[in-house]
């Protein structure tokens, strides 16, 4: 039995050592213009998920999801987010197959997180992903607000829509109409 045991530590080292040496002689690929492999991605989702879980805190939104608020949300996110993310417009952004992984199209595909889930990633920002954490850039209360914005995108109150036609020249989603594609929002 002993023996066993030591040749599974032994193993697991051998693979964490010969891992390692295949990345630092560079012969693991390093380019961020390809897509992930599934495998990747579903360990990838899976530690953000369970990170997210473990450390966000699960609050409030203080900024009430009025149509003033929808409406500063949805500027807040076309000026900051759009160039990764998607435009109003419901077209893909240029530079979200730039990134490894590609950024997520939150307009086509929206989010079917909590708030505090979402408002803990913009805040926080995503690591190795290209996602900046947006604390230093934004204030709190402009946070909270796109991530009302966010979280509400296919459930937005008729004012709001109407500023959305005016502004994109494009109608908002609708619940159900673009699905929700939550592996692919982070």
């Amino acid at each position: 039995m002993r023996n066993f045991v030591l040749g599974i530590i032994v193993t697991v080292l051998i693979i964490i050592v010969g891992g390692a040496g295949l990345a630092l002689l560079g012969f693991l690929p390093t380019n961020a213009n390809t897509a992930p492999p599934q495998m990747e991605r579903h360990i990838a989702m899976s530690a953000l998920d369970a990170s997210m879980e473990r450390h966000a805190p699960r609050v409030n939104n203080p900024a009430p999801p009025t149509d003033d608020n929808l409406i500063e949300g949805m500027k807040i996110y076309t000026m900051n987010c759009a160039v990764c993310h998607g435009g109003l417009d419901r077209q893909p952004a240029a530079l979200a197959k730039s990134f490894y992984p590609p950024a997520p199209s939150l307009i086509l595909h929206p989010l079917d997180d909590p708030e505090w889930h979402v408002f803990y990633a913009v805040r926080t920002g995503i690591r190795y992903t290209g996602m900046p954490a947006w604390e230093k850039v934004l204030s709190e209360p402009d946070m909270w607000k796109v991530t009302a914005f966010l979280t509400r995108v296919e459930k937005l109150p008729p004012p709001v829509q109407e500023f959305w036609q005016k502004a994109a020249g494009v109608a908002p989603p609708s619940e159900g109409a673009e699905g929700h594609d939550h592996a692919d929002h982070k």
